[in-house]
């Protein structure tokens, strides 16, 4: 199987269209189209749908992680030779916006000594991020699957606690003799696929939701707990000193919920991966709940 063909397949994925990809291979567009066909020929299958943006077909996929694979090891070959300037690779991750609001955090100060590296980060739900690993747009992912997806590895990290809360004069509006009014009082949402809410209000017995923002931003979620739009699931590393200064208030006693997180990464020997295992490791263990900091 030619490289340059997996490599222009990962251009057009990565790029979104045929000339986005030419540019970026310095090549013609009928030169990025010409090993496409080629590749679908040798495989016999297509390959890329035609759409705007670009995205591979199931075949695709398993080429394109191929792809992935292919390009971190000859950035490795050229290290190994001694082209350390010409080695500097592209790692793509899946991370859910809460830990890189917290404690990925960390991570990040370790990737900033990597000088051969340049991270590529995906935010995706850690409900949905495997699938970024199947389709191949990705080396490793932060989820809450523990199933490892085909060719991956999967270790459990820990768990992130969510709290509901919401400032204190917002629940005193909400409440009445009987507590708080989950019908009532207004709620926020991440976006469309954050079922924290929906789970707190369930546990309830609230059958049908309260008036909901939306705010798909973990920083601007919290601020707008602050700023009492609305009550909400807040992981508990992101709160600070709100509840000690009472900016903001828990408003069920043992409401808290925890979602368990993973690792995968592909299957892979790679020193760039191995790294960037580590300093997850490193980072979980310091800050997430259930790791053997809590033994």
């Amino acid at each position: 199987m030619n490289f340059e063909h997996l490599r222009a397949l990962a251009a057009i994925v990565d790029e979104g269209t045929f000339e986005a990809a030419a540019d970026l291979l310095g090549i013609s567009p009928s030169a990025v189209s010409q090993r496409i066909r080629a590749l679908e020929k040798s495989v016999g299958q297509v390959v890329v749908r035609r759409s705007v943006p670009c995205t591979p077909t199931d075949a695709g996929s398993i080429l394109l992680r191929m792809s992935r694979q292919v390009q971190v090891l000859e950035a490795e070959t050229w290290e190994s030779l001694g082209h350390g300037v010409s080695s500097r690779a592209v790692t793509p991750l899946a991370v859910n916006a809460d830990s890189l609001a917290t404690w990925f955090v960390d991570v990040l100060h370790e990737a900033s000594t990597w000088a051969e590296t340049t991270l590529d980060l995906h935010v995706e739900d850690q409900d949905h991020s495997s699938q970024l690993l199947r389709r191949g747009d990705v080396l490793g992912a932060i989820t809450s699957d523990p199933t490892p997806v085909n060719g991956c590895r999967a270790e459990r990290l820990g768990y992130m606690r969510y709290l509901p809360v919401a400032t204190p004069g917002l629940r005193k509006r909400f409440t009445a003799g009987s507590g708080v009014d989950w019908q009532r009082m207004p709620m926020l949402q991440f976006n469309a696929k954050d079922n924290l809410q929906q789970l707190q209000l369930k546990a309830r017995g609230v059958q049908h939701a309260p008036p909901t923002h939306v705010i798909p931003s973990s920083e601007a979620f919290l601020a707008a707990l602050r700023a009492g739009l609305g009550w909400g699931m807040i992981p508990e590393l992101q709160l600070g000193t709100d509840l000690a200064d009472g900016s903001l208030a828990v408003l069920k006693e043992r409401g808290h919920h925890d979602v368990a997180l993973y690792w995968q990464t592909w299957t892979l020997d790679s020193p760039r991966l191995d790294r960037v295992t580590k300093a997850i490791r490193k980072a979980s263990r310091h800050q997430l709940r259930g790791t053997h900091q809590d033994n």
